[in-house]
C-alpha cells in the first residue's frame, strides 16, 4: 500500500463516491422534490439539487476513505 502514490489513492476514494452522488442525487430527487422538503428557505431547485448532490459526494467520500483505510495490513496500522 505504501507504493501507491498518493494522488493515486485520492483518485480512487473520490472517483467511486462521485459516481455514487450523481446516482442517489437521481433517485433521491426522483422520489422527493427538495423544495418541498425545504419549503422554509428561500433557495432554488437549482441550488437544492447541488446542496443534495455534494451531501450524498461527501458521504461517499466519506465511505470510501474508511474502506482504503481499513484495507491497509494491520502492521501499517499498528505502528
Amino acid at each position: 500500500m505504501d507504493s501507491i502514490p498518493p494522488v493515486q489513492r485520492i483518485i480512487a476514494i473520490v472517483w467511486p463516491s462521485f459516481i455514487t452522488a450523481g446516482v442517489a442525487t437521481v433517485l433521491f430527487t426522483v422520489a422527493f422534490d427538495p423544495a418541498d422538503l425545504f419549503i422554509d428557505y428561500d433557495i432554488g431547485s437549482l441550488s437544492l439539487y447541488t446542496i443534495c448532490f455534494f451531501l450524498f459526494w461527501s458521504l461517499g467520500a466519506i465511505s470510501s476513505a474508511a474502506t482504503s483505510y481499513f484495507l491497509k495490513p494491520n502492521k501499517t496500522i499498528n505502528r
